[in-house]
């Protein structure tokens, strides 16, 4: 199971994460269509109905839409959405912690602008 990780969220979870990186990165594209709940399960050796649960949250989100007969596609516009979201999400998780820690050790924007770029790209 190459991206199922034993961290605690639930597999259903990690299914929905799983084709939202797919999409993210663009190896599944808007329109394309995504791998079906029967091959998640098959491939990755879970219920089913596990998978399908992962698969209908992108749905209720609009990121997945449901061709009858076909089975499910990539909605027009879910890459944008979910680039939104995770900059939303990097920001609360990432951004704003090193915010805090930099002004408890009294480094400002500039400096913290600074190491960032001498740092990120040496760590590229």
């Amino acid at each position: 199971m190459s991206f199922l990780k034993d961290d605690g969220r639930p597999i259903f979870q990690q299914i929905a994460e799983k084709i939202e990186d797919d999409i993210v990165d663009g190896s599944l594209p808007e329109e394309g269509q995504a791998p079906s709940t029967t091959h998640f399960a098959q491939f990755y050796g879970i219920n089913p109905a596990t998978a399908a649960k992962g698969v209908n949250i992108l749905v209720d989100q609009g990121i997945l839409y449901k061709k009858r007969g076909i089975g499910m596609f990539v909605a027009e516009g879910a890459r944008e959405r979910l680039m939104e979201r995770r900059r939303e999400q990097f920001y609360e998780q990432y951004v704003v912690p090193l915010l805090r820690e930099a002004e408890k050790l009294g480094i400002d924007s500039g400096r913290l602008a600074a190491i960032i770029q001498e740092k990120g790209g040496a760590e590229r």
